[in-house]
């Protein structure tokens, strides 16, 4: 059977346009999902961002401080709460990040099997005789998993007397803290607002009683 020419063209005039149509939508798509994301923010991020304005006003304070020995602190964007982690104290009672709010925390996650966490050790201690007070704490968390006592046999060997000792000897806390993004490896240090939310992060080690670190940590404190 031959078709019409008559009929078919303008058909065919009709299928290029709707085809034409079709990819004009679909790029407007993908530009509207490169531009905007995949989805808006729920409402629980919402409303996590807007529980820290003092952890906001932080990083803004201290974003001209970064430099230095403390150049690959990387600053909160959106501060939030940090997950509900817990650890054990050195007389074996949980102690949970909440029982430190009220008071900036320098959480240190740290292992005798990995070399730059043994080296740094020795200024986090020195940080905390420094600043050590009711307005903040050098929290270092040891996670080793077996041989567990070598890690305060470290400490004493170092010399290390002012941090108090406290471990996860499951790992728990890193495997947490590596779920919500915030640890990658060894040592992970975050500092976190009396308001319990994140601050900055520190991936690696750092000379943390250095001028650099003590004029970032007591920056507006009086």
């Amino acid at each position: 059977m031959i078709e019409d020419s008559s009929k078919s063209a303008p058909r065919r005039s009709f299928l290029r346009g709707f085809a034409l149509l079709a990819a004009i939508l679909a790029v407007a798509a993908g530009l509207a999902i490169l531009l905007y994301g995949m989805k808006a923010p729920s409402g629980k991020e919402t409303a996590e961002a807007s529980s820290c304005p003092a952890a906001r006003e932080r990083v803004a304070q201290l974003k001209p401080l970064v430099h230095g020995e403390v150049a690959a602190l990387s600053l909160a964007s959106s501060p939030a709460p940090l997950p509900d982690l817990s650890f054990d104290g050195a007389d074996g009672t949980r102690k949970h990040l909440a029982d430190f709010k009220g008071r900036e925390v320098l959480l240190n996650l740290w292992a005798t099997w990995c070399v730059p966490c043994r080296q740094e050790m020795p200024a986090l201690d020195q940080l905390e005789a420094k600043l050590g007070s009711k307005d903040f704490e050098v929290v270092a968390v040891n996670i080793d998993t077996a041989k567990l006592d070598r890690p305060k046999a470290f400490l004493n060997e170092a010399g290390v007397k002012s941090l108090a000792f406290y471990a996860d000897n499951t790992a728990t806390i890193f495997q947490n803290l590596r779920t919500a993004g915030k640890a990658l490896g060894l040592p992970t240090t975050i500092l976190i607002g009396k308001d319990g939310c994140e601050i900055g992060t520190m991936a690696g080690p750092a000379n943390w009683d250095s001028a650099d670190a003590l004029a970032l940590l007591t920056a507006g404190q009086s």
